[in-house]
């Protein structure tokens, strides 16, 4: 039963991180139209200048290096976002501005190869160690993850039901014409997104340094299986992406106790087109 619950904690953790990247597929899908495939390397920028910069450089405290970290991420994704993304949102083809998500992610891994090094590092007594819970073992940095990850998604929800700037950013992904016509500043709209989306990534990438070492393919798979989660949950839809990300995650654990973990990443995958055979529109797609 121990291994049981320890099983499921750590699939649960998994599957908060990927449905965290499935939000943000969501948030710039639903203001932009766009399928943003440069998520993981806002990622691996957020690791590498939390880690890199603000606590091995600079010597700051993890707190104020995560503050430090997130809201520098935020104004990174307003700049990209009036750069790259409002431009790529008027284009007539969405190949193209698919190309130029993926061009985007490259050349961020590029300034992180030369910002950094190309070495792998890691922060030793970050989230480390272990809480134990009668017979139950579980991970400090697991249950880290499931509770500012539940912090997030629960305030998201919040946000875009009771603030001013959150029904505008529903209104932008549902009508950007109308919602121009009604006044909102749907360039700016998309710019905040775009940032909102950097800090959960910048949010992410810190999360996981317990979990994975600080190297440039870090957050490469996180980024491919959180947009498995958002399909299988159903795409466009923020419930779905948790549902989806948490299913994914729990079913990728406990199906490595049945094959060798080294192929637990097939089992994503293998969901994910089991889900686009039988129902493309994803588990809550048709509540949207």
């Amino acid at each position: 039963m121990q291994v049981f619950v320890q099983l499921l904690i750590t699939g649960v953790a998994m599957g908060f991180i990927y449905a965290l990247v499935g939000i943000e597929y969501t948030l710039i899908w639903n203001s932009t139209g766009l399928l943003n495939f440069s998520h993981d390397k806002f990622i691996l920028f957020g690791a590498y200048m939390f880690a890199g910069s603000y606590v091995l450089s600079l010597g700051l405290p993890p707190v104020l290096a995560i503050l430090c970290t997130v809201l520098t991420m935020f104004l990174l994704g307003m700049v990209s976002a009036f750069a790259i993304f409002n431009p790529l949102s008027r284009l007539s083809t969405n190949l193209f501005a698919v190309i130029g998500t993926v061009i985007l992610g490259r050349i961020i891994t590029e300034c992180v190869r030369l910002i950094w090094g190309p070495l792998p590092f890691t922060l030793d007594n970050f989230l480390r160690g272990s809480f134990h819970l009668g017979p139950i073992v579980v991970s400090k940095a697991h249950i880290v993850i499931i509770v500012v990850c539940s912090i997030i998604t629960a305030g998201l929800q919040i946000f875009f039901k009771t603030t001013k700037m959150g029904k505008a950013m529903r209104c932008v992904s549902e009508n950007k014409t109308a919602a121009s016509l009604m006044g909102i500043n749907v360039p700016m709209n998309i710019a905040f997104t775009v940032g909102l989306s950097a800090l959960i990534c910048a949010t992410i990438g810190v999360l996981v340094i317990p979990i994975f070492n600080v190297e440039l393919q870090m957050s490469s798979m996180i980024g491919l299986k959180g947009f498995a989660s958002g399909v299988i949950g159903g795409f466009g839809y923020l419930p779905g992406a948790i549902v989806g990300g948490i299913l994914l995650g729990v079913v990728e654990i406990f199906g490595s106790m049945i094959i060798p973990s080294v192929y637990k990443d097939c089992l994503s995958f293998v969901l994910l087109i089991i889900f686009l055979l039988i129902k493309p529109s994803g588990i809550l797609g048709n509540r949207r």
